[in-house]
């Protein structure tokens, strides 16, 4: 194979260097494989709450042709007076369309369980799919902000009574949610170029990436969870967050690309820091996995009022396209506290910055003022997610209220259970259960699989002589598989990240044992000694 020189590749995001494994994955003459496990969108589709997605677009329209039908092509806006009624009757003529029970069944719970008016419920989901308006309040829709809340205390906050509510930031995805979460915090001088913050790693490569740029100019310090301790962070890593100079702990739970939940005794002893010395440290948690744990419980309900939450849609209901996301605070938190509570002079420039939205703008809460950044303020009344977004997630939500026997969520941990044990049966290894693992992504650890199936002697030769992204570009060039390289997650060097979402059952079988050639050669190099080994210094042979 001709020589490749890595070292270029280094300090480029895996998600971009993924473009070039797909490349000479494909480019292979004659191969018929390609498998690509590099990123985790799901191969799954949520159903029912589609199906009653596009069947509310039918009454939709019919409601719009009741409203006006002349001239032909033009209808007329739905109308909230017996809105209600007339959905129930159109559904009962179409009782048979998918969808159809699914919908007069959300409609019911949302209205029984959170009190609201059936015709204004409604008017508002109607009104969504048609896609008439702006959002408005242009932060979310209220009835969808309800259903989402509680949501996401059921599968986030492990279904925990707690004090206040969570308000809602409804966005386009968990990206754009950490986008706008780092925008606003840097505008309302919470965070500033030179300030400290920790990041628990493994983690997310753009939390990485973003906090580098020079907008930002964060130094950061490493909260390293490591595979000894299976992902959990040590009481002595713990300990840094007790650095007063650190103002913001950003983690992913469970991790990406580790798929472990924090431990109970992990979390305890984060909030006995929050409690004790660090009570004014804010708290960035990314819960997008935490419905393939059973009885999750994010850093949201264990200690609300120093955090800040980010979920999205996408990886449960199969949905990232539809880019479905919210930040989630709750009333009561310190960072509104700290803007309040800031002297005069402090606050006039943040003054200045919202004036245009209120005649007291220092007293806009954080959500709000994330919702006016992320339109750079001025375009602030056409802010927010558009209301089709809001009605399909506000479905998406009630399907998981309604399924009180956890139906879907058995069989899409099911899906990932069947594939990462495919895996680990491939490499040999005999997984021990772990309930907090959620089976969304796997981290091959090559170094430690070396160590412990072909002897210390093999893998300390490759630690010296293979460079660590040889792994990933070897399984694209050879056998079409693409893999994302663990190194840019702060994950060990010689390893790379799998996700169980995205590629039939059997392909995982596949890429378990691609990974066992790949390190048999290795071995063979490594018996060969140095001179007809793999190559170093940044190249491969």
């Amino acid at each position: 194979m001709q020589a490749r020189t890595l070292s270029a590749y280094e300090r480029m995001s895996p998600f971009e260097i993924k473009d070039e494994l797909i490349r000479l994955a494909t480019d292979r003459k004659g191969a018929r494989l390609f498998l690509d496990a590099g990123r985790g969108n799901p191969n799954w589709l949520a159903t029912a709450p589609r199906d009653a997605f596009f069947l509310l677009g039918q009454f939709t329209m019919a409601e719009s042709r009741r409203s006006m039908d002349q001239p032909p092509g033009l209808g007329g806006l739905p109308q909230p007076d017996g809105i209600a009624a007339r959905c129930d009757a159109w559904l009962a003529q179409h009782a048979e369309a998918p969808g159809a029970g699914f919908l007069q069944a959300a409609i019911a719970l949302a209205v029984a369980r959170f009190g609201f008016r059936a015709d204004a419920f409604v008017h508002e989901l109607a009104d969504a799919v048609a896609g008439s308006h702006y959002p408005m309040p242009v932060r979310m829709l209220p009835h969808a902000e309800t259903i989402v809340e509680a949501y996401l205390r059921q599968v986030v906050c492990g279904g925990a009574t707690l004090p206040g509510r969570f308000r809602l930031f409804a966005t386009e995805g968990a990206t754009a949610g950490i986008c706008y979460l780092l925008r606003s915090l840097r505008a309302n001088r919470i965070l500033v170029p030179g300030d400290a913050i920790a990041l628990g790693c493994p983690l997310f490569t753009p939390y990485i990436e973003l906090t580098r740029l020079a907008e930002y100019g964060l130094r950061v310090t490493h909260v390293q969870a490591r595979a000894e301790d299976r992902f959990q962070f040590s009481d002595a890593e713990l300990a840094k967050l007790e650095d007063p100079r650190i103002k913001a702990f950003f983690l992913v739970n469970p991790g990406n690309p580790t798929s472990v939940a924090l431990e109970p005794r992990v979390l305890e002893r984060i909030v006995a820091i929050l409690r004790g010395p660090r009570p004014d440290l804010l708290v960035v948690t990314d819960d997008v996995y935490a419905t393939f744990v059973e009885g999750f419980r994010s850093l949201l309900a264990e200690a609300p009022r120093n955090t800040i939450g980010l979920y999205s849609f996408s990886k449960y209901f199969g949905c990232t396209g539809w880019r479905l996301g919210v930040v989630a605070l709750q009333e009561d938190n310190i960072l509104d506290a700290m803007l309040a509570a800031r002297p005069d002079a402090a606050a006039e420039a943040q003054d200045a910055r919202y004036a245009a939205l209120s005649p007291e703008p220092r007293r806009l809460a954080l959500l709000d003022r994330m919702a006016a950044d992320s339109r750079d303020v001025g375009l602030n009344h056409t802010a927010g997610l558009s209301p089709p977004q809001q009605a399909m997630m506000t479905l998406f939500a009630l399907s998981e209220l309604m399924d009180e026997t956890g139906d879907y969520r058995e069989a899409c941990r099911a899906i990932l259970r069947r594939r990462s044990d495919a895996l680990l049966h491939a490499l040999g290894i005999d997984g021990q259960p772990n309930p907090l693992f959620d089976h969304y992504y796997g981290l091959i650890d090559l170094g430690y699989w070396l160590r412990t199936h072909l002897g210390e002697e093999v893998a300390a030769w490759v630690a010296r002589n293979v460079h660590p992204l040889d792994l990933v570009f070897r399984l694209a060039e050879r056998h079409g598989i693409v893999l994302l390289n663990g190194g840019g997650f702060h994950a060990p060097g010689w390893s790379a990240r799998v996700s169980f979402a995205n590629l039939p059952d059997a392909a995982y079988d596949e890429i378990g044992r691609a990974i066992r050639a790949i390190a048999e050669e290795y071995a063979r190099a490594a018996a060969a000694g140095p001179a007809k080994g793999a190559a170093s210094n940044g190249e491969r042979a």
